[in-house]
């Protein structure tokens, strides 16, 4: 039975290199996706203006293109500041989206990450993926996104995966998807870069026996 699955990130890019890998397999095995994002992704940046938004909002539109995702929402929340914004009225925003496509997996971030962002993300999904009865969302799982998961205080919420979907066939791809968001990737030996997002693939796969992956952290498996 084919399944329809939500990633909620909070900036474009995140869902390129948190999840994409997974988001083509998802794909290629039948699957809908689809993918909300909470902030703007630039606001935060003092020399930021609407064409910097729209330059984002583009690569995010080609990089779903290139992924097979159904269809991006886009709050336009401000960035790096979701901690100013009512947590409540994120979550309404969050419940709306949830309704209309009525997901069975929620992909998000962890709670540990060290932007901010990330972490109201965390907590929005978390309240608005409650377990209801007769609820249609089965799985949520959290993942990494380098430059920020990474980056956190040590010992604090360590993102410590214990599920894993092997991207073997889809790795040229998760990379051919990343390159739409060039503006946002940077140089080696930086982590944000193509060649440290392959290398932590191959890292994850090697840990599990399998050529690459994307490692996640199951946070709710209802079967």
């Amino acid at each position: 039975m084919n399944k329809t699955a939500l990633v909620v990130a909070a900036h474009t890019d995140d869902e390129a290199l948190g999840c994409s890998g997974t988001i083509l397999r998802h794909v290629a095995e039948g699957d809908t996706v689809y993918a909300l994002f909470l902030a703007d992704g630039v606001t935060s940046r003092q020399t930021s203006d609407s064409q910097d938004l729209e330059t984002r909002n583009s690569a995010a539109e080609k990089a779903r293109t290139a992924l097979g995702i159904q269809k991006n929402f886009y709050l336009g929340l401000p960035d790096n500041r979701l901690d100013t914004v009512p947590l409540l009225d994120i979550i309404y925003e969050l419940e709306k989206v949830i309704e209309q496509v009525q997901p069975q997996v929620v992909y998000t971030h962890h709670l540990g990450d060290l932007n901010i962002d990330h972490q109201i993300t965390h907590q929005a999904v978390m309240t608005a993926c409650r377990p209801q009865p007769n609820s249609h969302i089965h799985e949520i799982y959290t993942f990494e996104v380098m430059s920020s998961t990474e980056w956190a205080t040590p010992a604090t919420n360590p993102f410590l995966p214990n599920y894993y979907v092997d991207i073997t066939d889809y790795l040229e791809a998760k990379l051919n998807a990343l390159s739409c968001y060039k503006n946002e990737m940077r140089s080696a030996p930086h982590s944000r870069t193509i060649e440290h997002i392959a290398a932590l693939a191959k890292h994850r796969g090697y840990s599990v026996g399998v050529n690459a992956a994307e490692a996640f952290m199951a946070v709710r498996v209802v079967r």
